[in-house]
């Protein structure tokens, strides 16, 4: 029978483009690959028409969506964790039921789950598959959250109990609270209770692997290896198996998109490039506080432009508008004042192929964790402006003083950051002095990355040494 793996990913661009990089990686080691999701109740077809694509650029691989439920809650109030958690409970049946008609023509050999799918762990024991996780953000994250998980044991305090002093865990800088994800300040809190299991599996797992690699995040790859983080707890092997990029979320078509022939006219590593990830709209009064900063900076700009209507994180899902005119939207006269050094483009440009194009000097992001690796391995220093979710602790390990690979665009956190912001980051970054360090250490880590990219490199005898402990287990289980 042929050996498969399974990898359970939540839906979203974020999560399934990373599974389907680690998809490839099996297959080069002759394992046949399957990518399971579902549809998100608030966005309802939209895995499927992400499958499709994803499906067409590889076909290869092997996509499934589960069944579409319904939960019995009210979706649309419902906090987004308790929703989800919620969701892949009702998904069980039908992820159960899946692997076992895998498994009449296959010999499932691993199942690789998200942080989210946690609930589906019980499927995965009853039917004695083992399981690992695979981090869709990165060390330094999945660092913070299992020091989380030991302050939870040990501790009656809550993270927003620190106030502004800083917090220090094992493989982090010293952080704030406002650094962390604001649904895990209080324990008391439904969504943090929700949460906690979630990081407690990844402890009771066979192994964790993780996008990233040993130069990027020496401290937290270390804490978490020496088990550090939950001296309370056993530590499962760690396997730091990046950069893997997500080439797979790029749309190929015949014809270049416009803004790469665009590049193509302007003077190399003059372009500042914003873009803020696949949920990443700002309300109408960020957007036109951004248009002036750029058109004041004076600097060569390539900017993604998504709208949403409210940047509440609960309500992130449902509030983007997919149809916008840019005249509508831009402060007046914006698009012929800057046509001659600006482009803007409406929700989604080909990132990849953007960054590593020789007329990008700089990078304004949210600091999701894939563009960071994007930016990193294209060599481009950072402007970090993050939005949601674990940006906000990406950002504090990117700005920080061992890192050094980006800078704060000041205001995030107030909700406004003003046109005056804008105009002094993006010049500083491109044609200041100061910024000198910065390209000076990315370009340190874009050589670094490149050879982990390689067949032969570091990374790649990690994933061998994953794939020998699977081997293991496998010959554990026969014997027994």
């Amino acid at each position: 029978m042929k050996e498969a793996v399974v990898l359970y990913t939540t839906p979203g661009a974020g999560h399934l483009a990373p599974m389907v990089s680690l998809a490839k990686l099996f297959q080069k080691h002759g394992f046949s690959a399957t990518v399971v999701t579902f549809n998100h109740p608030l966005r309802p077809g939209k895995a499927d028409q992400d499958v499709s694509s994803l499906s067409s650029a590889n076909p290869t691989i092997s996509f499934h969506v589960l069944p579409q439920i319904t939960t019995g809650e009210d979706c649309a109030n419902l906090e987004p964790t308790l929703l989800m958690r919620s969701v892949l409970k009702a998904q069980n049946i039908n992820f159960q039921n899946y692997i076992t008609d895998l498994s009449k023509t296959s010999s499932v050999r691993a199942i690789m789950f998200d942080i989210f799918c946690t609930p589906a762990l019980d499927v995965a024991r009853q039917l004695s598959i083992p399981t690992y996780f695979f981090t869709q953000f990165g060390a330094s994250a999945m660092a913070f959250f299992l020091n989380l998980l030991e302050f939870d044991t040990t501790s009656a305090l809550s993270l927003k109990d620190y106030g502004n002093n800083p917090i220090n865990f094992p493989g982090l800088p010293p952080v704030l609270a406002s650094d962390c994800p604001s649904f895990l300040l209080d324990r008391k809190t439904d969504p943090y209770k929700s949460f906690i299991p979630n990081i407690l599996s990844l402890v009771k797992s066979d192994g964790i692997l993780m996008n990233t690699f040993q130069l990027l995040e020496p401290k937290a790859i270390s804490a978490l290896r020496e088990g550090l983080c939950v001296p309370s707890f056993n530590m499962p092997p760690v396997y730091s198996i990046g950069p893997l990029l997500n080439k797979t979320g790029e749309k190929e078509t015949v014809e270049r998109h416009e803004c790469l022939e665009w590049l193509d006219s302007q003077p190399k590593g003059t372009v500042v490039f914003l873009c803020f990830g696949s949920m990443g709209g700002f309300p109408l009064d960020q957007i036109k506080q951004i248009a002036i900063g750029l058109a004041n900076s004076g600097q060569r700009f390539l900017w993604v432009v998504k709208v949403n209507v409210n940047m509440d994180p609960k309500k992130i899902l449902n509030t983007s508008i997919p149809e916008f005119e840019l005249d509508q939207i831009l402060p007046e006269g914006f698009l012929d004042r800057t046509k001659n050094r600006g482009m803007v483009v409406k929700t989604w440009a080909p990132q990849i192929q953007v960054l590593h194009h020789e007329s990008v000097g700089g990078f304004v992001t949210h600091c999701g964790w894939n563009s960071i690796l994007e930016a990193v391995t294209a060599g481009k220093p950072m402007v970090c402006w993050p939005l949601y979710a674990e940006q906000r602790l990406n950002k504090a390990v990117l700005v920080d003083h061992e890192t050094r690979l980006g800078v704060t665009m000041e205001g995030y956190d107030r909700g406004m950051v003003v046109a005056e912001e804008v105009e002094t980051k993006i010049r500083w970054l491109m044609e200041d002095e100061g910024s000198k360090l910065l390209k000076e250490h990315i370009k340190v880590m874009k050589d670094k990355a490149g050879e982990l990219l390689t067949e032969a490199s570091p990374t790649s005898q990690v994933f061998v040494e994953f794939l020998m402990d699977l081997e293991r287990q496998k010959l554990m289980k026969t014997n027994i």
